[in-house]
């Protein structure tokens, strides 16, 4: 059962984090949004979940890097409101 929810969290990062990029490539949603940047960080952090339990520790450290990012953009965009 819990190998069934750390699958569906990595699917779910996956598809959140496919989207902000498509959204965000087709000119829908800009990257200093919060929206995108939820997305990215949701994402990876569902990721990071799925990588650790895989023991894909490559992936994880890229995901935890994305993470990041996502955490200084948002700051950032609530900085300039």
């Amino acid at each position: 059962m819990f190998k069934l929810l750390i699958d569906i969290l990595g699917w779910i990062g996956a598809a959140e984090t496919i989207v902000a990029y498509a959204l965000n490539s087709s000119g829908k949603l800009k990257s200093d949004s919060v929206i995108f940047q939820l997305l990215n960080f949701t994402g990876a952090i569902f990721l990071i979940a799925n990588t650790w339990f895989n023991h894909a520790y490559p992936s994880m450290v890229i995901n935890i890097v994305w993470t990041v990012i996502a955490v200084v953009a948002l700051i950032n965009i609530y900085r300039k409101k």
